[in-house]
């Protein structure tokens, strides 16, 4: 590792990145070297800068963080991905560190949080934020875990996607699947979930966290 940790920002919204990038740069010892919008384009700034962490928000558009943090540990099984995310539920934050994440934090933490992190991450420890910490110690209390461990990971990121509008043929592309296996993850999470109809299907969506109430 570099005497100046490296750093790639991921986040669809660029005043937001903007903001990490003050925040971190202005703590001294770290340098921001990039920074994206997406999952394909996090894949591939991270394939071109290798930067020591990558702090990846899990809400992008079309395939999420998630997804992008399988990707990138497949190009590099040494990668340091902090995923940094709105979400609070405790489904997320585990999702995220079985796919290897090293480490998980919220929005809601405090600035310093972000900064401790990173360095944190950058030095080969894993980090959690004390609410991610606390959230995941309570999973077992709460009733919905069971409904979240019924879809698989593959599953979980076809959900999403069709919770997002996206037809079967573009998750196919998006996920370099086969429409035909898109179609039978589609009628596995309908059967798991109980859901009938799309409209079934999008409440489940909203009552696992994937589309934010309005």
């Amino acid at each position: 590792m570099s005497a100046r940790t490296t750093v790639l920002l991921v986040d669809d919204h660029s005043v937001v990145r903007e903001g990490y990038r003050r925040l971190l740069e202005v703590s001294g010892g770290i340098t921001v070297v990039g920074e994206a919008a997406c999952a394909t384009e996090a894949y591939h700034m991270f394939c071109s800068l290798m930067p020591d962490v990558a702090v990846m928000d899990i809400a992008l558009p079309g395939v999420s963080g998630i997804e992008a943090l399988r990707r990138i540990l497949t190009h590099e099984p040494k990668a340091r991905v902090l995923m940094f995310s709105m979400y609070e539920d405790a489904i997320f934050a585990r999702r995220a560190l079985e796919a290897g994440a090293a480490g998980y934090l919220t929005k809601a933490a405090a600035p310093r949080v972000l900064v401790e992190a990173v360095a944190s991450v950058a030095c080969g420890r894993r980090f959690l934020s004390p609410d991610v910490a606390q959230t995941l110690a309570l999973q077992p209390l709460s009733s919905q875990q069971g409904t979240h461990d019924l879809l698989s990971a593959r599953e979980f990121e076809v959900l999403k996607l069709l919770a997002d509008g996206c037809a079967p043929n573009e998750i196919a592309q998006q996920l370099g699947l086969n429409p035909k296996t898109v179609a039978n993850h589609q009628s596995s999470i309908r059967q798991k979930l109980g859901a009938e109809t799309g409209t079934q299907l999008l409440r489940a969506a909203i009552r696992l966290g994937l589309v934010p109430r309005i």
